[in-house]
């Protein structure tokens, strides 16, 4: 039964590990939200521990990097951990398991982005081709520049022919765009393609399980009835925290907020009622405010 709820004050007391997600929650790719800035350094003051789980096909010290840009305390965190991070080392320590000598990579990254393929960095024993067909697995991390899905159709049809692993590295299927609050689709979006097309795509981002384990693996006596997360996505933090079976917040000012333009009680109704979700979150509240 989901509760809808004023603030992150009404449940603070209930637990004491938030997982967060960044964008829409933290910050607006931008800068930090004041009222998330408030609400980590009171979660802080009350001795919570906080983690930050994204869908960023960036590595994590990355996203560790940009937080005091921001406006946060990396110190705040007891981990950071990416959809982006949680593949490169399957890369590094578990290529073997997918295949014999998988070491031509097809790599889909924009290239127009500064750190576009920086993600190549300690992945040096991979030849990286720019041929599909000369390529025995693919890295996925950001569409290619001024792409729309249907142009991966080609590629993703000789890739299902050379029965080739999808490694993605952002599962998400939309975000929103910075500069005009629209939202365009991610590298979660062509891997559900492929995936429906037959192909085999490895996701260990939200809402995969191993995500979380990965996260919380230093957490002494891990207790998950007090644990929570927040997010502004169904599909993957709200689904991801369902699968690890914790609770969890959805932001309804996200990539949801036309959900939610008639009010959240009208929001949690088409929710319950759509065919796309079989499950709710525990609370749904406008943003991540204390």
């Amino acid at each position: 039964m989901s509760k809808i709820i004023d603030s992150i004050s009404d449940i603070i007391s209930f637990y004491d590990v938030f997982i967060l997600d960044q964008w829409g929650v933290m910050h607006d790719g931008y800068k930090g939200y004041d009222y998330a800035i408030n609400s980590v350094e009171k979660l802080i003051r009350e001795n919570k521990k906080l983690i930050i789980i994204s869908n960023s096909s960036k590595r994590k010290i990355s996203s560790i990097g940009r937080l005091k840009s921001l406006g946060f305390d990396k110190n705040h965190f007891i981990e950071v951990m990416t959809s982006g991070e949680m593949i490169w080392k399957e890369l590094t320590t578990s290529i073997q398991n997918y295949g014999n000598n998988l070491k031509h990579c097809f790599h889909i990254f924009d290239s127009s982005k500064e750190d576009g393929s920086e993600f190549r960095d300690g992945l040096e024993k991979f030849n990286f081709v720019t041929n599909i067909n000369e390529a025995n697995f693919i890295l996925a991390c950001a569409p290619f520049e001024n792409t729309e899905p249907l142009d991966y159709i080609p590629l993703l049809k000789d890739a299902l022919v050379m029965n080739l692993v999808m490694f993605c590295a952002n599962p998400d299927f939309i975000t929103i765009e910075k500069k005009n609050n629209k939202n365009m689709f991610c590298m979660g979006t062509i891997a559900d393609l492929y995936e429906h097309m037959g192909g085999k795509v490895v996701i260990l981002g939200k809402p995969s399980e191993e995500i979380y384990t990965e996260s919380c693996k230093n957490i002494e006596d891990l207790n998950k009835s007090k644990i929570v997360a927040i997010g502004d996505s169904l599909d993957h933090d709200i689904l991801g925290a369902n699968n690890f079976k914790i609770d969890s917040v959805l932001i309804s000012t996200g990539i949801h907020k036309d959900l939610f333009k008639n009010g959240l009680e009208i929001g949690l109704y088409k929710i319950k009622n759509s065919k796309k979700w079989n499950f709710t979150p525990t609370y749904i509240c406008q943003n991540f405010s204390i």
